[in-house]
């Protein structure tokens, strides 16, 4: 067998047990997939009319919804990686990474498999919201099929990025309430981004920090894709930190695992 053939086999192995385990203990997933479902809830129901009329769409919660989806449906995708996180955290501290080194197996699987098995989470928990959010009446008209596809290829691309970077914040975490702790910005930085309000709505001093981050581009491409309005130079800026934020979560992650352990 090849060397590929070898890390398809035991990535796969390793997808399996993770699965398995988010199977079995589904609740660290459901707690972090309630609190963008409880923002929408709440931003949609209680902040919606004010909020709306305040951007100048007038009394009607119809065209907040429309705004704060996609900064909420990418917070999806930050809040499941936390799990990820703890999970990867879980195996470094009990023991079992001890004994995968000491098998037969393709050493970077355990990582693939816990990236591969976060990303299929993040989708799983996206649709979950989406629905949700379709049901409390936002719509997507104006999006072409092709607009469709590339916002969902932007989903799984941050989706891979925030989840390789919550894989090394997981190997350096002495236990899962660390994990759990490092991985936070993950959930704090949408709502420091254009995902409620416009940038520009801001204050000035607070501006910068809204802009210059990697949710912001990713949120204005996605709304842009979904709503088929004009995205400009943002589509060009989340592809760079999507690429940006995987190469350095992989290569960080490697360098971690790869350490003799202590």
């Amino acid at each position: 067998m090849s060397s590929l053939t070898f890390t398809l086999r035991d990535s796969s192995t390793m997808l399996r047990r993770n699965l398995l385990h988010a199977r079995r203990y589904p609740s660290l997933t459901l707690n972090l997939l309630l609190t963008p479902i409880m923002l929408l809830l709440l931003f949609v129901y209680v902040f919606g009319d004010v909020m709306s009329a305040g951007m100048g769409g007038g009394a009607d919660r119809s065209e907040y919804i429309a705004y704060v989806v996609p900064g909420l449906l990418l917070m999806t995708v930050g809040s499941t990686t936390i799990g990820t996180a703890v999970s990867v955290s879980n195996d470094m501290t009990e023991g079992i990474i001890a004994r995968f080194r000491t098998m037969a197996i393709h050493r970077g699987s355990v990582l693939i498999g816990h990236v591969i098995g976060s990303v299929l989470q993040s989708i799983a928990s996206v649709l979950l919201v989406g629905a949700v959010a379709v049901a409390i009446g936002f719509r997507s008209t104006n999006a072409t099929p092709l607009e469709w596809l590339a916002a969902f290829g932007l989903l799984v691309l941050f989706a891979v990025a925030l989840t390789w970077i919550a894989v090394g914040m997981g190997l350096i975490s002495p236990n899962a309430e660390a994990a759990s702790n490092n991985a936070l910005p993950l959930i704090l930085l949408p709502l420091l981004s254009s995902a409620f309000v416009p940038v520009d709505g801001m204050p000035s001093w607070f501006q910068p920090i809204a802009e210059y981050q990697p949710f912001t581009p990713a949120i204005e491409t996605l709304r842009g894709l979904l709503l088929g309005t004009e995205i400009g130079h943002n589509g060009w800026l989340a592809l760079a930190w999507c690429v940006g934020l995987a190469v350095l979560g992989y290569f960080w992650s490697q360098a971690v695992f790869n350490r003799d352990p202590k």
